[in-house]
């Protein structure tokens, strides 16, 4: 639980304890997945992966890495950190090729390291294969120990190797029917791009819990985890790659084929909430408009009578608006990000340890000072985040500071690709409500109710749950879920 006490100057600090364990986490929010990008077609297939990365940086800052393909060889680059860090024009003129795939990467188990790093280049008996993906295998550990117990050896701890090894085991000698092999007899959430050197294929998850999207630039096809990278490289959105979906790119067009039929369509809801950029659509339903209407039912929910409304930045300004706009009350920029500190690292003494918030947020004294506030955030994870913005608003003078959450209680660990704690360290699992508005020191707390949050992403027809993956609020898994102490990351 959320261990709060009262600091000599009057406000509340806390830890989060779990079996004697304390996590010191400054921003204890969810962490983004991984993005990819591929492009078929262009002379400047590196440059433009180059650009598509950037605009998803957001869903991945540990590593980036390109794989090109000229038609009779592979070039590729990968490495830790930012993409920016990763690639300068040299780099990117030595990709040659009018075939690419990129990836950008969030550990979720914890193995930061390089030969982790995607796409993940391989030698087949049938020439070369590369592999990026974004998500998770949850029947990945299963399959690793049956292939090892057959003689397989894995030089990474990722998902996708395991996916590798299927294909090179399938007895079917051309590539896209290996691969078809391959992903029928996975389970969990995933967007696949796979090349050789004369194919590039696509897939999506059966359940669609991975956003994936199809583009075009001229005559070439682009494909990516969010829409706003189209936008950064001029592209042209064409349509989602359905769930279960699987598309084959050569010198003879594109082939639309299946390799799984689709299953209820789970897109996970925290798209929404927290991880897509707002000038993204996600199934064709943009997400800072669904955000605004979270605020606005939100506010029909749990109205307060305040003199101002601020949003947590960035994720949460959105909803932020949206609560201002149906309640009235003026939204003005209470909190600002600091977008310049890097990663903070854990100090050795509890009072750095506290400051570490304050490099990466500062609250506007002149606007909050004297106010009553309603805060507006995404999600509470611990609550140790919650705890000390809230600190935060009261430092800088705040009357009062009422938190609103634009999504339901989040209550269960994700096993699809999220970094998320366990079950016994997410606040909403071991607290009521009153007890967290407690623990993080709030006037008043409430959160989104799971049915105003599928009203308001708004998706029409009366598919299970809206269409969404909701499993984080209400433990309804899409897909079974195994042996999940072992369950790492696709992007692992």
């Amino acid at each position: 639980m959320l261990h709060a006490v009262k600091t000599p100057s009057g406000l509340w600090t806390g830890s989060y304890y779990n079996e004697g364990i304390t996590h010191e986490n400054h921003f204890d929010k969810l962490r983004e997945e991984c993005g990819v990008f591929g492009v078929y077609g262009h002379d400047e297939a590196s440059h433009l992966c180059y650009y598509g990365l950037h605009a998803l940086q957001h869903r991945g800052q540990e590593s980036a890495g390109i794989c090109t393909s000229d038609g009779s060889k592979f070039h590729y680059q990968r490495n830790m950190g930012l993409v920016k860090e990763v690639f300068n024009n040299d780099s990117l003129n030595a990709l040659k090729g009018g075939t690419a795939i990129a990836h950008v990467r969030y550990s979720t188990s914890g193995e930061s390291k390089l030969a982790n790093a995607q796409p993940l280049v391989f030698k087949y008996r049938e020439g070369d294969l590369a592999i990026a993906t974004n998500g998770n295998l949850v029947n990945a550990p299963e399959i690793r120990r049956r292939l090892e117990r057959q003689g397989s050896i894995f030089q990474t701890s990722s998902d996708t190797e395991v996916v590798a090894h299927l294909i090179a085991r399938s007895q079917h000698d051309d590539i896209v029917s290996a691969v078809k092999e391959a992903l029928e007899q996975v389970n969990g959430a995933y967007a696949f791009l796979f090349i050789t050197n004369d194919k590039f294929i696509a897939a999506r998850d059966p359940h669609g819990l991975r956003p994936f999207v199809m583009g075009r630039l001229g005559d070439s096809y682009l494909f990516a985890s969010e829409t706003c990278a189209f936008d950064a490289v001029g592209g042209t959105y064409v349509r989602d790659v359905e769930p279960g979906e699987l598309l084959v790119l050569d010198r003879d067009g594109m082939h639309e084929g299946r390799f799984a039929e689709a299953k209820r369509k789970a897109i996970c809801s925290m798209e929404y909430i927290y991880f897509s950029r707002p000038d993204s659509d996600v199934d064709e339903i943009n997400v800072h408009a669904a955000r605004k209407r979270m605020g606005r039912q939100l506010a029909m929910e749990a109205f307060v009578d305040a003199d101002v409304v601020t949003g947590v930045p960035d994720s949460s300004i959105s909803a932020a608006i949206g609560y201002a706009e149906q309640t009235g009350i003026p939204y003005e920029l209470g909190l600002i990000k600091n977008r310049y500190t890097g990663r903070t690292f854990i100090q050795p003494s509890q009072e750095l340890r506290e400051q570490g918030v304050k490099m990466k947020l500062s609250a506007v004294r002149k606007v909050v000072e004297g106010q009553r506030v309603v805060m507006i955030d995404d999600s509470i994870v611990r609550g140790t985040t919650s705890l000390r913005i809230v600190n935060l608003l009261r430092e800088a003078g705040a009357k009062e500071v009422h938190v609103r959450i634009s999504s339901p209680p989040f209550q269960n660990p994700c096993f699809y690709g999220i970094d998320t704690p366990s079950r016994k360290e997410l606040i909403a699992s071991q607290l009521s409500v009153e007890e967290i508005r407690k623990a993080i020191n709030a006037d008043s707390l409430h959160f989104l109710s799971k049915q105003g949050l599928i009203d308001s992403i708004g998706r029409p027809g009366n598919e299970f749950n809206g269409g969404h993956c909701t499993a984080c609020f209400d433990n309804e898994y899409p897909t079974p879920i195994e042996d999940v102490t072992k369950i790492g990351c696709g992007c692992d």
